[in-house]
């Protein structure tokens, strides 16, 4: 990919910085998660009323909003935070030796950012509507598994993948991959049956929400499970050191959502827990996307060198005819 020399000066600081920059994006994709709670936890889905501006004469909040359209206004402002983060990790790819893989990957979760704030924006104008809030939060995912690729990818070569454990250990991780995705979506469906609506005027998603929830407890049941038969099968192959301890965070992270879940369920949803329990949502995810990236590595890929250049043979002069 060519660089344009005049724009280095530019690149390089963010190049220098790449890493904490994709990290820095990678948490704060998770903190919209905290943000999108707080909103939603105090009943300020609609404290700015309509969508992109937050009331029909302005695009901030104003007084007579009170401290429902600040909280509401603050969450929108973090998709500049979001935006700034991926515009600073596109300029670090660019400025580092390049890679097509790294630059690809920074605009892709560049692009993300603003279909988030679209998707935040029909949810305002569906007036909350649970299965429009319920997408809204899936991509949150989406966008934490960009991020997290990303930051994973800095380190990384573009070689080709090279699986560092067998066959049936690598499905059962698929499997509790899929696992961790259908709790997480089953979390959302119980999100949306319950009493935290975002506004009191919200509608509900009309599902029962003992027998959602108790789905829910049952793929949680069986991610764990999952998740420690992995851990266990790590540990009795040679897998990489830093597999099996990925793959013990994973259940360590866990066991602590889920308890968090059980209690907040038996004390009636207190807000404090709902939104520890949202925030563990993302480390959870992120926790399974950190045991899939152990499994396999990529080296870095040396570019072969260019063929040498024959030697030009001087051409023998032929002796003057007589």
């Amino acid at each position: 990919m060519p660089r344009v020399k005049s724009f280095e000066p530019l690149y390089r600081p963010f190049a220098a910085w790449l890493r904490p920059l994709a990290l820095a994006s990678l948490v704060a994709n998770i903190a919209l998660i905290v943000t999108g709670a707080a909103v939603r936890l105090t009943d300020s889905g609609l404290g700015c009323p309509t969508w992109p501006k937050c009331t029909d004469g302005s695009y901030t909040t104003t007084s007579a909003m009170g401290v429902h359209g600040v909280i509401e206004f603050g969450n929108r402002l973090l998709t500049f935070v979001l935006a700034g983060l991926a515009i600073a990790c596109f300029l670090g790819a660019l400025g580092r030796p390049r890679r097509r893989s790294l630059v690809r990957l920074s605009i892709v979760v560049g692009l993300g950012i603003p279909m988030q704030g679209v998707m935040g924006g029909i949810t305002v104008l569906t007036h909350l509507n649970p299965w429009v809030v319920g997408m809204h939060f899936l991509l949150s995912i989406a966008l934490i598994t960009l991020a997290f690729a990303f930051w994973r990818r800095i380190d990384e070569g573009d070689g080709a993948p090279v699986l560092l454990v067998p066959a049936p250990i690598r499905a059962l991780a698929a499997l509790t991959t899929l696992a961790s995705l259908a709790v997480v979506a089953a979390g959302v469906v119980v999100t949306g049956s319950g009493p935290h609506s975002g506004d009191r005027g919200a509608k509900r998603n009309g599902l029962d929400p003992a027998a959602v929830s108790q789905v829910h407890a049952d793929l949680v049941f069986l991610l764990i499970g999952l998740s420690v038969a992995l851990w266990f099968a790590l540990r009795a192959v040679p897998a990489p050191p830093a597999a099996v301890r990925a793959a013990l965070t994973l259940v360590v992270v866990e066991l602590a959502q889920g308890l968090i879940g059980f209690v907040q369920y038996f004390t009636h949803l207190p807000v404090l827990l709902v939104a520890a329990h949202m925030l563990g949502a993302g480390l959870v995810w992120t926790a399974t996307l950190a045991v899939l990236w152990s499994l396999r590595t990529r080296p870095v890929t040396v570019p072969a060198p260019a063929p040498p250049i024959p030697a030009v043979q001087p051409v023998a002069e032929s002796a003057p005819a007589h």
